[in-house]
């Protein structure tokens, strides 16, 4: 934990701006470039800028899960973004797309269930790693 209290407050405010750019970034993915990875980095390093000026402790309880989990659970929504098209008779990961449009995101489809499992996997495990750095001293 750092003592500059400015580092502190940027961090808040960098916080704040690097996860609306995260969400930005995974929404724009799944009909162009980014999406779930680069969504997902940004995210963690948001979260990674607030551990060091506020500590892993106050970092973990900002992120509320355990990272591990965060990590199972966007493996698991990956996973059924890909097998949904197979009960549509589709080869494994081809884009499902639905007939009705969302406002301000467009149609919604297994590209974006995909990308957002790939978010949630890759802040887990970034987190994980992180912290554990962190409780290990290094």
């Amino acid at each position: 934990m750092s003592d500059s209290l400015i580092l502190r407050t940027a961090a808040r405010l960098l916080l704040v701006l690097m996860l609306v750019l995260a969400v930005f970034v995974l929404m724009r993915g799944h009909n162009d470039p980014g999406g779930g990875f680069i969504g997902g980095l940004l995210a963690a390093g948001g979260v990674a800028i607030y551990q060091l000026a506020c500590g892993a402790e106050k970092a973990r309880e900002l992120l509320r899960v355990e990272p591990r989990a965060l990590a199972g659970f966007g493996l698991l929504t990956s996973l059924f973004g890909g097998l949904t098209a197979l009960f549509d008779g589709k080869v494994f990961l081809t884009g499902v797309w639905a007939t009705w449009e969302v406002p301000g995101i467009g149609k919604v489809g297994t590209p974006l269930v995909f990308d957002l499992g790939v978010f949630l996997l890759v802040i887990g495990a970034v987190l994980t790693i992180l912290f554990t750095l962190d409780e290990e001293g290094c």
